[in-house]
């Protein structure tokens, strides 16, 4: 074999490998431009009560946050806090969130269900003008945060 074959063939191995490497990794970095939906997040929140304010356990709990489970695996909520720009924090005690599930947390009193969770608290929490509902796991890592009205910082 000569040396003229020899780089010839080497080379176009090397153009192959260097093919294959482009067409693996054109997908992946694609990938990295959809929009990132997280594992579970705060989908919707409720922080006007429809009605008068008027401090009644029927309005504080038409006051909600809701937790969604976006993967098919169920999801151990047992320590996550839900808080809002005052400090005020619920922590989900043994609650796993099913997989493509959602959860209302309430502010008044009420018995805890699958589907509907109750902070037992006779005051509101979320500001009607704004706030920011913060969403942290079990090591107080952030997960998710929405916020509304003027002058709202999300925080991490």
């Amino acid at each position: 074999m000569t040396v003229s074959k020899t780089v010839a063939r080497l080379t176009a191995a090397a153009l192959t490998c260097a093919a294959v490497t482009a067409a693996i990794a054109v997908p992946a970095s694609a990938a990295d431009h959809r929009p990132h939906r997280p594992n579970v997040e705060i989908s919707r929140v409720q922080y006007d009560s429809p009605g008068r304010d008027d401090r009644s356990n029927r309005s504080l709990n038409k006051e909600w946050v809701e937790i969604t489970n976006n993967t098919r695996r169920s999801v151990n909520l047992d320590g996550w806090t839900l808080s809002d720009e005052d400090g005020h924090t619920y922590t989900f005690d043994h609650y796993r969130l099913e997989g493509r599930a959602t959860v209302r947390v309430h502010t008044g009193i009420g018995r805890d269900t699958s589907a509907d969770l109750y902070q037992d608290r006779r005051h509101y929490v979320w500001d009607n003008r704004s706030d920011t509902a913060t969403l942290r796991n079990d090591h107080d890592r952030f997960v998710d945060d929405t916020s509304w009205g003027q002058h709202r910082h999300h925080r991490r």
